[in-house]
């Protein structure tokens, strides 16, 4: 009898929408703070401008308590799933009352929906919520597993945008920085060869900058790029009859996407 009341209450489209557009407000149950009605659905649609999340948070919550929260619940929802369905007053192994939590929503919507079924043994007095827009910090965010900008990423309220350190441009995409920049010259030696050089030789540079090695020998400059801290090392052969060096690129276990090395030789 339970079931055949609850689908006839679906059937008969006892919901209404509630659209909100305003960056913070108050929502609460129909009838709120008296006891709320019996078959009852009502639906607030928040919408906040784009860049920015919704977060709410209960400041009354006292529904009827059902397992799975069957029965009587507040269901939020953004970006088309499910964030948590609430119901009873305080939480059980089975069901969750928010308490003190606050939630957030996926994107710039957020969905409240509040359904009571047929009957409620006790007189349960709904729920008072508060919410607020609250601006996303994309810098925090990944794009294909990557940050969203290659060098700086600046977060404003309601977007953010990407720069790059001196000497880069900006690529078409907004997020990529391309370019060259000199920012230090060294000149290296090897005093003693043909004898072996030290293997502890090593040049780093920090992420998302090139090593350039240019090596001035008779068969012409031998220049070697690697991005984000290559180790480059040189090394005289012992028995070697003329000059010449041999490169060998110490690169890391692992190299992520969009990652490349390039071996330039000119002669």
């Amino acid at each position: 009898m339970r079931l055949f009341l609850l689908l006839a209450t679906l059937c008969n489209g006892a919901g209404s929408s509630i659209v909100l557009q305003k960056m913070y407000g108050r929502i609460t149950s129909p009838d709120f703070p008296n006891v709320y009605p019996n078959h009852k659905e009502r639906i607030w649609n928040i919408t906040v401008p784009k860049g920015y999340s919704v977060r709410i948070y209960f400041t009354h919550f006292n529904l009827e308590l059902s397992y799975l929260c069957e029965y009587d619940y507040v269901k939020l929802s953004s970006g088309g799933k499910t964030l948590v369905t609430l119901c009873g007053k305080e939480s059980t192994d089975t069901e969750e009352a928010p308490g003190n939590k606050t939630y957030v929503s996926v994107d710039n919507n957020l969905m409240v929906t509040f359904r009571s079924d047929y009957s409620n043994e006790k007189p349960f007095t709904g729920f008072e919520a508060y919410y607020a827009a609250e601006d996303i910090d994309e810098c925090k965010q990944q794009f294909d597993g990557e940050p969203l900008c290659n060098h700086h990423c600046h977060n404003y309220l309601g977007g953010y945008y990407c720069s790059c350190r001196v000497g880069y441009t900006l690529h078409a995409n907004r997020r990529t920085c391309t370019g060259e920049a000199l920012l230090h010259r060294e000149l290296l030696s090897c005093l003693q060869y043909p004898l072996r050089a030290s293997p502890d030789n090593r040049v780093k540079t920090e992420a998302a900058f090139f090593v350039v090695v240019a090596f001035n020998s008779p068969c012409g400059p031998c220049v070697v790029r690697r991005r984000c801290r290559g180790l480059v090392k040189a090394v005289s052969r012992m028995s070697a009859l003329q000059s010449g060096f041999e490169l060998i690129a110490i690169l890391p276990d692992a190299v992520g996407h969009n990652k490349m090395v390039r071996w330039c030789v000119a002669g």
